[in-house]
């Protein structure tokens, strides 16, 4: 197990003498099969393989679960190793941010909205991780899991705009048979929680059945997902919608590529999740203004852009 970053670089820097392809695969730990499965993907199109277990408390706000987010270090390099990583790096925090520290990554656009309005400074300090893993390691390739969609999105800006000629892999996101995506927050979920929790994924169900019904409208869509979260008392949506997939912004019309994004409360735990589906260009002739979804939809009141209800009176 490596635990200072020069050992890191060191390891790194051999392996690449020797001609040998390194990927990476970054985490905070509380590993679960969806973090095994990058582990696997990296073993396969890798030569070696570091899996990071580093718990950054540049992501966390304010009253967030940074105290409680759980630690397994011993437990996770033996789940990592058998699943094909070559080296654990988990360092402590004086290691990655000693005395003086004072550089960060700022994100632009595609770090300002969604998450970033819940967390502010999230993804900066994800940014700002990210950044010094790949400068340490200079990996061939680097494996996210699409679960965390807007991070991803984000990595991916970061690594483009910086030229650390890094690949981003993405890797899908790993399910509970019921839906459920896997996240080691989960592990907070009561019974009654994880039985609620469900409702993430049955909301993008819902909006992907609103779109391949002809749904084109986004805040219609969004709407159609919010009302499913709000179904069961013990979820408390956050936001709800249908965005493009590479700004993360919400387009005027759904066409082509579209990521459904979701984020609630559920029980006391914040969780997330997104699907990608695809709107066929439907032209004008489509349901978004008149049709038996696009009516149900607006029953439940309005939706702005954002995915958040508007505040408006009514009247």
């Amino acid at each position: 197990m490596l635990r200072e970053p020069e050992a890191l670089r060191s390891h790194t820097a051999e392996a690449h003498r020797r001609g040998r392809t390194v990927g990476i695969v970054p985490t905070m730990g509380a590993l679960h099969e969806g973090h095994l499965s990058l582990v696997r993907r990296a073993a396969a199109e890798c030569d070696e393989v570091v899996v990071t277990v580093f718990v950054n408390p540049l992501q966390f706000g304010a009253g967030e679960d940074l105290g409680r987010y759980p630690r397994r270090v011993a437990e996770d390099a033996a789940m990592a190793t058998a699943a094909g990583a070559d080296w654990i790096f988990a360092p402590d925090v004086g290691a990655m941010y000693p005395a003086g520290f004072q550089t960060s990554v700022r994100v632009g656009a595609l770090g300002s909205h969604w998450e970033a309005e819940s967390r502010p400074g999230h993804f900066d300090g994800v940014a700002t991780v990210v950044v010094k893993l790949l400068v340490l390691a200079q990996p061939e390739r680097a494996y996210f899991g699409e679960k965390d969609f807007q991070q991803l999105q984000v990595v991916r800006r970061v690594v483009a705009d910086l030229g650390l000629g890094t690949e981003i892999v993405a890797c899908p996101t790993v399910r509970d048979p019921d839906g459920l995506a896997l996240s080691s927050r989960n592990a907070y979920l009561g019974p009654a929680a994880r039985q609620a929790a469900r409702s993430l994924w049955s909301a993008l169900a819902a909006g992907e059945a609103a779109i391949g019904a002809g749904l084109r409208d986004p805040t219609l869509v969004g709407q159609c997902m919010w009302r499913e979260l709000e179904r069961d008392p013990l979820v408390h949506p956050d936001y709800a919608a249908a965005v493009d997939p590479a700004t993360l912004e919400v387009p005027y019309r759904l066409a082509g590529a579209v990521r459904l994004l979701v984020a609630a409360t559920v029980g006391g735990t914040r969780l997330i999740d997104n699907l990608g589906c695809w709107a066929t260009p439907l032209g004008l002739a489509d349901r978004d203004d008149s049709g038996p979804i696009a009516t149900e939809a607006a029953r439940g009141g309005l939706l702005h852009a954002g995915g958040r209800p508007e505040n408006r009176s009514q009247g």
